[in-house]
């Protein structure tokens, strides 16, 4: 995983370079987030990195694929990283983004995975709890699985609080066996 992230950082840094003094933060974000949508398709990644494919022909397939999704823009840097072998990064480089923009923007992506829907007094509770956590506004992202029985898993920022139901029995459950 270090490696996608040492290899990605270049591309991503100049992507956020480019996008913030272009004034083209959001139409950036909507795009890479396709791309990464697009190339997270197993076949789509699997023809991305197949060298006997021609590279030109699945670049050409590829942009018609993402045609009215990717700016000329966009579509020069699916090309530079197809050329440097790099298109299977573009997930890696979307994520960085969106960490960079979260950054210059004084907010936090946090995933919130819960046992039930969040009501929206309690939405507005945990974005104070995350704002204290990590002394920047949470965006929150609330998933629900009901496995976890009760409670709340938080991600952001590589931290993780599992408050939940599952993860203490989980836990419970380690200790004793030890």
């Amino acid at each position: 995983m270090s490696e996608l992230t040492t290899l990605a950082r270049p591309y991503a840094v100049a992507v956020f370079k480019s996008a913030k003094e272009a004034g083209k933060m959001q139409e950036w974000a909507d795009m890479l987030e396709f791309l990464k949508q697009v190339m997270a398709d197993p076949l789509i990644e699997r023809a991305a990195s197949d060298p006997k494919a021609g590279k030109d022909k699945f670049v050409a397939n590829f942009l018609d694929l993402c045609k009215g999704h990717v700016t000329s823009d966009g579509e020069n840097f699916v090309r530079l990283l197809a050329n440097n072998g790099r298109l299977g990064l573009v997930g890696t480089i979307a994520d960085m983004f969106a960490e960079f923009r979260a950054e210059e923007e004084g907010y936090v992506d946090v995933d919130v995975i819960t046992a039930y829907p969040l009501e929206e007094s309690e939405e507005t509770n945990l974005n104070a709890l995350v704002e204290k956590w990590m002394s920047r506004k949470g965006r929150l992202h609330v998933t629900v699985d009901e496995s976890l029985i009760a409670g709340v898993i938080l991600r952001a920022s590589g931290r993780v609080v599992d408050a939940s139901i599952r993860g203490q029995l989980q836990r419970l459950a380690k200790r004793l066996s030890n």
